[in-house]
C-alpha cells in the first residue's frame, strides 16, 4: 500500500522546488494523480517527462518500455495513441490508482496552467510541434526544458530562443560552456559539486542555479562556503517528499539552498 501524502501549508520561499516526476512516492509518476498533490502542497514545479506515440500525440512518460510503469508491454513509441489512451498507468502503484491514464500533455498543460510550473525532461519530441504547443499555452515564462542529448538541446536552442533551457554543469568550465554554446538560462549541478568558483560563474553570468540531491530523507548537510553562510545558520523546515528533489535559486540575488525529497518526508533550508 502506497503512503498517504502529508497535507502542507504552501508558504513563501525565498527558494524554488522542482519534483521529479510529480509526488511520486505518494501517486504513480508522470501522471495527474502525481502533479495535483504537488499543487496541494504548493510546489513551484513539477518535473514532467515528454514522450511521443507512433502517431505522433505527446505524452507523460518516461521510459520505452510500457510494462514499467502500465498494464501494456513493447516499447512506448510503437504505439499509437488510441493504444496508450487504454492502458493503465495505476494499479501497479497501488489500487487506489486503478485506472489513472497515461496523461496526453496537451490536456496535461491545460490543467496546470496557472496552477504551477513545469519542467520539460524531453526524451521523444517533435521540437516544433512541442515548441507550438508550449507557446500556444503562453507557458514560456512558466517552465524551462532538459535534453540528455547536446544535439537536441542545441536544435531546440536555434528553434526556441526565447524559451529557457536547463544544461547540467559540475565546475565554473562547464558553466561557461553550457552558457556560451548552448545559451542555458539554468544549471544543475550535484550537490558535491557545489563550490564557489562554480556558483560565481553562475553570477557572472545571471544564470539560475539548481542544486540536485538524490539522497532518500533528510540529512545534515557539510559546511560549504558557496551557500553564502553557514550551514548551521540555516532553518530547516519539514516538507513532503517527493522522489528525487531538486531546488534552485537565482545565483546572483540570494542563498542557495539544499533540498532532499527523495523520501517521504524530506527538508529542505533557506
Amino acid at each position: 500500500m502506497a503512503p498517504t501524502a502529508p497535507v502542507l501549508s504552501p508558504r513563501p520561499r525565498a527558494v524554488e522546488i522542482v519534483c521529479h516526476r510529480g509526488a511520486n512516492e505518494y501517486a504513480p509518476p508522470n501522471t495527474l494523480a502525481a502533479a495535483q498533490i504537488c499543487v496541494e502542497w504548493g510546489m513551484e514545479y513539477v518535473e514532467i517527462d515528454v514522450n511521443t506515440s507512433r502517431d505522433g500525440v505527446m505524452y507523460l512518460f518516461h521510459g520505452l518500455e510500457l510494462g514499467f510503469t502500465t498494464n501494456g508491454f513493447g516499447n512506448f513509441h510503437e504505439h499509437d495513441a488510441w493504444q496508450i489512451d487504454r492502458l493503465d498507468a495505476g494499479s501497479w502503484f497501488d489500487p487506489r490508482y486503478r485506472g489513472e491514464a497515461v496523461p496526453r500533455l496537451d490536456a496535461f498543460l491545460r490543467w496546470i496552467k496557472g496552477k504551477t510550473k513545469v519542467f520539460f525532461d524531453v526524451k521523444r519530441a517533435d521540437l516544433s510541434a512541442l515548441i507550438a504547443l508550449v507557446t500556444e499555452m503562453e507557458m514560456a515564462q512558466e517552465s524551462f526544458f532538459w535534453f540528455g542529448e547536446a544535439e537536441q538541446a542545441l536544435a531546440f536552442r536555434r528553434l526556441a530562443p526565447h524559451l529557457r533551457l536547463k544544461v547540467n554543469a559540475n565546475d565554473a568550465d562547464g558553466v561557461a560552456t553550457a552558457h556560451d554554446r548552448f545559451g542555458a538560462n539554468i544549471i544543475e549541478c550535484g550537490l558535491n559539486a557545489l563550490d564557489p568558483p562554480l556558483v560565481d560563474a553562475c553570477r557572472q553570468r545571471n544564470l539560475k542555479l539548481m542544486v540536485l540531491h538524490k539522497e532518500k530523507g533528510p540529512r545534515r548537510v557539510p559546511r560549504d562556503p558557496a551557500l553564502g553562510r553557514r550551514h548551521d545558520q540555516l532553518r530547516p523546515r519539514r516538507c513532503g517528499g517527493a522522489g528525487r528533489g531538486r531546488l534552485s535559486g537565482r545565483a546572483a540575488n540570494q542563498p542557495l539552498g539544499i533540498v532532499s525529497m527523495k523520501g517521504r518526508a524530506g527538508t529542505f533550508f533557506t
